[in-house]
């Protein structure tokens, strides 16, 4: 029964990396809207469709926010850390770059969940991870020589640490109720607003702009979190950090369908090293049928 459960956890996780896939492409359809304005807004949106969700279950509101301070600094910092930090890093550094180096996650998920009591780091954990990590470098990995700021490519490796930290951190506070990322929804939502009115100017979406803003709240900085929360809490961790090199793939997938990107010989080497990686780092490979 409790293999199950882990097996429905993972389930559970495993569709975050589909959510994410969608990330890109609805960021494109909302428009040149401010980094902090989009996020404040996607990430309201999150928080109201939480507090309907639980309404409807007749669950109270304010339960699962009763939580220690270190909880609230571990959700917001890794909720609003995480986004504010890759904004920073895409505007002082080339995108592909700044991108590949910020997805050093999964790879940093499997390294430090080594350090998780009752854990332990193989090599063919070590193994799957690099060539899950070479196939993102393919896909999202741009010209060094194009330049960038040390603030830049700082943000992007504090992203990485700043998410593969979350995500073990998050497995060690097993106790805590998902519900209360909700309550990370709204802080992050409430900083990010904060942060816009100092630093940007409002540009609201236009038109079908808001269907992107929606789409966002509603999936890969809505209910996304609620999904990688439970998985990464009582699934299998080591997997869903493999799994979570099909989240560039997958976005340029969904790309080339809505037109944003053009397919090219490189993605079909990329998926290669990505399957194979997701494949040995699992450990499918050396078990029998």
């Amino acid at each position: 029964m409790a293999n199950t459960s882990v097996q429905r956890a993972t389930a559970i996780g495993a569709t975050t990396i589909l959510n994410w896939a969608l990330l890109a492409a609805l960021t494109q359809l909302a428009g040149p809207v401010p980094p902090f304005l989009l996020t404040a807004l996607a990430f309201a949106i999150a928080f109201a469709c939480f507090a309907v969700w639980l309404g409807i279950r007749g669950e109270s509101l304010l339960a699962p926010l009763h939580q220690p301070p270190r909880v609230w600094l571990m959700g917001v910092a890794g909720l609003f850390g995480y986004h504010a930090l890759y904004f920073v890093a895409q505007q002082n550094a080339p995108p592909a770059n700044a991108g590949l180096i910020s997805y050093l996650w999964p790879l940093l998920i499997v390294i430090f969940v080594a350090l998780l009591p009752g854990e332990r780091l193989r090599a063919i954990h070590v193994i799957g991870g690099l060539l899950g990590f070479a196939g993102a470098a393919l896909l999202v990995g741009g010209d060094a020589s194009r330049g960038g700021s040390a603030l830049g490519y700082g943000a992007a490796f504090a992203c990485a640490f700043v998410w593969s930290g979350y995500s073990v951190l998050s497995r060690a506070a097993k106790g805590v109720p998902t519900a209360t990322v909700g309550g990370f929804c709204l802080a992050t939502a409430v900083l990010a607003l904060i942060c816009h009115l100092l630093f940007e100017p409002t540009r609201l979406p236009q038109g079908i702009g808001w269907l992107g803003v929606i789409g966002l709240g509603l999936g890969p900085v809505g209910s996304a979190f609620f999904t990688w929360d439970v998985g990464v809490k009582h699934g299998d961790l080591r997997l869903l950090g493999l799994l979570a090199y099909f989240t560039p793939l997958l976005s340029t997938l969904v790309l080339i369908a809505t037109g944003y990107a053009q397919p090219t010989p490189l993605l079909a080497l990329a998926a290669l090293l990505i399957t194979a990686g997701m494949l040995v780092g699992s450990g499918r490979l050396s078990r029998r049928a």
